[in-house]
C-alpha cells in the first residue's frame, strides 16, 4: 500500500477537491491519499465526496488554526 500526499494549502475551494479527485485516479486500490488543505469548505466537501465515492476516510485532523489533513483510501 502506498501513501501519496497532496499539498493544497493556499488553494481556494473547490480546487483542493478537484485536485484530490484527479490524484485519486492515479492510485491503486488500497492506496491512501493524504490531502493537506486550508480551505474551510473542503472540511465538508472532501469527506462528502469520499463517502459518495465509497472511499473510507482513515484520518481527519486539524493541523493548525485553519489547516486540516484528511486521509482517504481508494477502495
Amino acid at each position: 500500500m502506498a501513501q501519496v500526499t497532496l499539498e493544497t494549502n493556499g488553494s481556494v475551494c473547490p480546487f483542493p477537491l478537484v485536485e484530490a479527485k484527479q490524484a485519486m485516479t492515479t492510485l491503486a486500490t488500497g492506496d491512501e491519499l493524504v490531502i493537506h488543505f486550508d480551505c474551510t469548505q473542503a472540511t465538508d466537501a472532501i469527506p462528502r465526496w469520499a463517502a459518495e465515492s465509497g472511499y473510507p476516510v482513515t484520518d481527519f485532523s486539524k493541523r493548525g488554526p485553519a489547516e486540516w489533513s484528511i486521509t482517504v483510501q481508494k477502495a
